[in-house]
């Protein structure tokens, strides 16, 4: 299948802008980046931002309430390659899943690279789930029915979380909800990061940038805690969504984690979107398909957090 029109015409616009990453430092490009396409900011019933104490170090966090009642919760990290990104970035996605799930969603807006490199995020993502579930109640969220989420990077970190919640037998999340993860790769370089090295706004090159910019060496791309699929830990994970888009770098490693997990005696909902981009959770206001594929995966969300 083709791409899809509206998308197409989305990055013919960014591509005639490219931003060079040669010569670009990470906060030219958090200035300069557009991550989702403009559109109107869906309601929910409350937000409210906070800040969150932690060891040595606060984080701010956004709680998009769908109904003002103690209700299931979905701690959300955003994507960004560890780099870019932050809650203001995702509002409008943050606020769709938690109408489409009946949920709390709660934004954390970990450090980023490289000012703060690998394992910083991953620190600032285990950490702030411990804080929000031993605060549930705090917060009118049910301790015992608390998700993790992301998209790409945020997918990423998400998932590490429930390796971590296993190894150190803390809280644990009962869902993982990933839209288009970074997820690391065994062996050689996955065919998809060649098919849609250029064009299709996260490419190989950006990829690559990302990770050289969180990275602390070239070890870390075999580090579970950066490249989860080298995990021996996945039987242990809960069940899980992942979505995938066709014209994306990451897809294959996201599809073949998802195998992997599946392997592992995980309960695995995952899906490929047909026309659809990198990011397409940041078009649901513009493209039919990429709300749907939200929507899709916020079901299964809510399935599991209303059982």
């Amino acid at each position: 299948m083709g791409l899809n029109p509206k998308i197409e015409a989305f990055l013919q616009e960014v591509n005639a802008k490219p931003i060079t990453l040669d010569s670009v430092s990470p906060e030219q490009f958090r200035n300069q980046a557009r991550m989702q396409a403009d559109g109107p900011k869906q309601e929910v019933a409350k937000v409210e931002d906070r800040v969150i104490d932690l060891d040595e170090r606060t984080l701010p966090i956004r709680v998009y309430r769908s109904a003002n009642e103690v209700q299931p919760a979905l701690v959300f990290y955003h994507g960004g390659g560890w780099v870019v990104g932050s809650i203001e970035s995702h509002d409008n996605t943050c606020r769709e899943i938690a109408n489409l799930a009946d949920c709390t969603v709660i934004s954390v807006d970990y450090r980023l690279a490289p000012e703060h490199k690998f394992p910083a995020a991953v620190e600032d993502a285990y950490d702030s789930f411990q804080w929000i579930a031993d605060h549930a109640d705090q917060l009118g969220i049910e301790q015992s029915r608390i998700a993790v989420g992301g998209d790409s990077a945020g997918g990423n970190l998400a998932t590490v979380v429930c390796l971590l919640a296993e190894e150190k037998s803390s809280h644990k999340p009962v869902f993982q909800l990933l839209l288009y993860p970074s997820t690391g790769y065994i062996g050689e370089e996955p065919a998809s990061m060649r098919e849609n090295a250029e064009g299709y706004l996260l490419s190989r090159k950006l990829m690559n940038w990302f990770r050289t910019h969180y990275y602390n060496t070239e070890s870390d791309r075999e580090n579970p805690l950066a490249a989860p699929i080298h995990s021996e830990l996945l039987h242990t994970l809960p069940p899980a969504a992942i979505l995938t888009a066709q014209y994306d770098p990451l897809r294959d490693e996201a599809q073949t984690y998802a195998a992997k997990l599946k392997q592992a005696g995980v309960d695995v909902f995952s899906k490929n979107y047909a026309g659809l981009i990198h990011g397409f959770a940041g078009f649901t206001a513009h493209v039919e398909e990429a709300q749907q594929a939200v929507a899709e995966g916020a079901a299964v969300l809510k399935e599991t957090l209303h059982k």
